[in-house]
């Protein structure tokens, strides 16, 4: 290496190249920044976190299978348990579209780590280092460890985050349910009047549908944790140790606490991205259901005088730069545009996924990045919703009442007593009058005793 104020000289393959002086990157890393100026963006924390795992589980399965010394593999994991740490995360600087599945990404990891590893090395000597792709990605290649730490990573959210996160809103969900099921409602299909319901039985069926996306997520995120550590190129484990693959797999099982295991084939992992598009049409279908639920809230919250009004929702912010006083229900607008931009990124990744040819897919880094963003934003966003909204809302059962009494949905219980036609009429003219299907019935003489007990709102649910 060659020396001056601002950087200094690093050769690879290709020839010389100048790096920032104080990096803790190599040529590679230095010719992606260059390459692919693209977006600003980088891989996450959580990817970064997923890479350092796999690093420090090679280095020390190379250590048992005697293939890296020991002084050489404990300085590595050192280093790399600092990049799991999140010390190193300034020096992984290449954009996400960058070359082909990930080969910057992953050489960005082994240069980092092998300039630390080197400071740390207690046996180095001036003319020798801790070499990037000899020693830190030993038994390993881009195509296979870039794969396994997206998986890793996806699954660590999953596991940690997004999946607590849902538990949190159906435990409040139901709880809100039982706390609403005395209060009586006019239920609504089309946006018009329909029978009467439970303000509590509406907030169940928001519980159950965010009960059964957690059954579901559980399952299309299981795939996640196949990963082909091992498989090397192309999956035939070129240039391993025959143990390697086995003891890698149990080395990132213990440091994640994943259940973590082999493909039933390995070709079929290296070939494909089916897990991430799983898991993204599962984030999909959330975001469907999600949209839906807060879409029903602001429907429901709307007014406070010219709306709705069945429910209030928790002030957390003025709604207006013009109208004083003005509140809006920002939590559900929030959770509706990450519903939103989650649509779109399982599209990007469904379309990606058409990229596998032959034996790789080379536009994983996209795949990562947009699977690995859909998760934070979704963990984010249910999170703040559950604590910012729905533990706050408060039913109006006043206003509940005096919409369910005024609903012309009521004639519903008169069809099975004066007939369909009679019954459609009256309703009619209530409408027409904007008065009551009861007032209505006394008009005409028509209100008896038993038309009294069908029309019970409790007679309806």
């Amino acid at each position: 290496m060659t020396f001056s104020d601002n950087f200094r000289m690093e050769r690879d393959t290709l020839g010389m190249i100048k790096v920032p002086k104080n990096s803790y990157y190599g040529a590679q890393t230095q010719r992606a920044v260059e390459n692919f100026q693209i977006s600003g963006k980088r891989l996450p924390r959580s990817f970064i976190r997923a890479q350092g795992i796999i690093k420090a589980s090679a280095a020390s399965v190379n250590m048992e299978l005697e293939v890296l010394p020991s002084s050489i593999g404990k300085a590595i994991i050192q280093a790399a348990e600092e990049v799991i740490e999140g010390k190193l995360d300034d020096y992984f600087v290449v954009d996400v579209y960058q070359a082909g599945a990930g080969t910057s990404q992953n050489m960005n990891a082994n240069e980092v780590i092998a300039i630390r590893a080197t400071e740390l090395w207690t046996a180095k000597q001036d003319h020798l280092r801790i070499h990037p792709n000899d020693h830190v990605n030993k038994h390993q290649s881009t195509n296979d460890t870039f794969h396994a730490a997206m998986q890793i990573a996806a699954s660590e959210i999953i596991v940690h985050k997004l999946l607590p996160a849902l538990q949190e809103l159906y435990t409040e969900l139901d709880r809100k349910s039982i706390e609403f099921m005395p209060i009586v409602k006019s239920g609504r299909t089309h946006l018009h009047d329909a029978v009467p319901m439970r303000l509590g039985q509406e907030f169940a069926g928001y519980a159950e549908t965010i009960r059964s996306m957690i059954q579901q997520l559980e399952c299309s995120s299981d795939k996640l944790y196949e990963i082909g550590l091992g498989g090397t190129a192309i999956g035939t484990k070129v240039d391993t140790h025959p143990d390697y693959a086995a003891k890698v797999l149990e080395e990132v099982k213990k440091r994640t606490q994943l259940p973590i295991r082999s493909p039933n084939n390995i070709f079929e992992f290296m070939q494909n991205t089916g897990a991430p598009i799983r898991v993204m049409a599962t984030l999909k279908e959330l975001a469907v259901h999600l949209i839906k639920i807060t879409s029903d809230l602001r429907l429901l919250a709307s007014g406070p005088r010219t709306g709705l009004a069945e429910i209030s929702l928790p002030s957390v912010q003025p709604g207006s730069t013009i109208m004083p006083g003005k509140v809006n229900p920002a939590i559900l607008e929030m959770t509706h545009m990450v519903c939103c931009q989650i649509i779109g990124y399982e599209t990007a990744v469904a379309t990606a996924g058409t990229a596998s040819q032959l034996e790789i897919n080379v536009i994983m880094p996209m795949i990562a990045y947009t699977l690995l963003e859909s998760l934070e934003i979704m963990y984010n966003a249910i999170s703040t919703l559950t604590m910012k909204c729905i533990n706050g809302i408060q039913g109006n059962e006043e206003i509940c009442k005096n919409w369910m009494e005024s609903s012309l949905a009521f004639v519903t219980a008169l069809s099975p007593i004066i007939g369909y036609d009679q019954a459609a009429q009256i309703g009619k003219e209530a409408d027409d009058q904007n008065v009551t299907i009861r007032e209505i019935l006394q008009q005409k003489g028509l209100w008896t005793p038993e038309l009294e007990k069908a029309m019970e709102p409790k007679g309806l649910l």
